[in-house]
């Protein structure tokens, strides 16, 4: 074998760019997540297609983001948690079906390994395959969709004609049974739709679903409290689809909507869901061609690090709650 110390020219070289400079790495075996992007978007919308480019800028400005977060979190959660970035799944955007069937694929991969998958989209379409793989691991499998759109619509609205798309994700996830619908939140639903009764529908497949007006109305503790209460210690989804923003901090996504959360909310909301037993989390429809100096894909790039920091926490008390039983056993 070579040694590469014996070349100037590849002690140059470098690994190619990967989430906060985590290790590249296709095997995750040492590893208790994992980052994996999913360049895919369907190309459906009529004026903003770009999401495909998401996990490429959510990576480029993720080099803004810091490790530390005192006093919630003075501590390193990617070194805690062993992060490598596997690259990206090779799909074909517009080729939804192959897209689902290597998406799923992937995410079962890291699933076999006891591993958590952080996900970057790609837009609300590539969240359906995530959710069969996680039901397989998990089937009491509960889902917490932060989303200024429930995508559980019947889907037959203008551009939207097709039964698989980013409006329908939750739809076909209920009629699979991917996730129990009543332990299961849309959270920051707001805005103008094409379609009527789409809230009706989503409610009527049993989700939870809370707007952004009841949500701030109520106060983002409550409602925190309200998905501890409901969900418990059972494995949790977390979809973060970036438009939960307001485009005036997250103008780069593929449907802005008015009216939504700010930055500080948005991350204060995922604080107050500390606790919950995460074991999959999934961050789309950042849209590189629409953002404005890269502030949409760094604040999902900090998304992913309070959702890492989640983790880590949650993996800590639950070490400390192992050993906390051991001794009393043993005592």
């Amino acid at each position: 074998m070579t040694n590469n110390n014996d070349h100037p020219f590849l002690r140059g070289m470098s690994e190619p760019a990967t989430f906060m400079s985590v290790p590249y790495s296709s095997s995750v075996t040492e590893s208790k997540a994992a980052i994996l992007g999913i360049p895919f978007d369907c190309g459906q919308h009529p004026t903003r297609i770009g999401a495909r480019g998401g996990p490429r800028a959510i990576r480029a400005q993720s080099s803004l983001v810091r490790r530390y977060q005192p006093p919630f979190a003075d501590f390193d959660p990617l070194e805690d948690l062993g992060v490598v970035d596997m690259g990206d799944v090779a799909v074909t955007s517009a080729k939804l079906k192959d897209a689902m069937q290597l998406i799923e694929a992937a995410m079962s991969h890291i699933f076999e390994q006891d591993v958590v998958p952080i996900t970057f989209g790609g837009d609300g379409a590539v969240t359906l395959p995530q959710l069969r793989a996680t039901q397989s691991k998990y089937p009491d499998l509960c889902a917490v969709h932060l989303d200024a759109h429930a995508d559980a619509s019947l889907g037959n609205g203008p551009g939207f004609d097709e039964r698989y798309n980013t409006a329908t994700t939750f739809t076909r996830a209920a009629e699979e049974q991917l996730v129990d619908t009543p332990r299961s939140y849309h959270i920051g639903a707001r805005g103008t739709l094409p379609l009527q009764g789409t809230y009706k529908h989503a409610q009527g497949l049993g989700y939870q679903l809370i707007t952004t007006d009841v949500m701030l109305e109520r106060g983002i503790p409550n409602v925190a409290e309200e998905v501890h209460q409901t969900i418990g210690n059972r494995p949790v989804y977390l979809c973060f689809d970036m438009d939960f923003f307001d485009p005036s901090c997250a103008p780069g996504v593929c449907t802005p909507t008015w009216g939504g959360p700010t930055a500080r909310e948005g991350l204060a909301l995922l604080r107050w869901l500390s606790g919950l037993n995460i074991v999959a989390v999934d961050i789309n429809t950042v849209s590189p061609d629409h953002d404005v100096g890269g502030m949409t894909a760094f604040l999902a790039g900090t998304v992913a690090m309070e959702c890492a920091t989640l983790i880590a926490m949650k993996k800590r008390q639950d070490a400390q709650s192992d050993k906390s039983v051991a001794a009393t056993q043993t005592s």
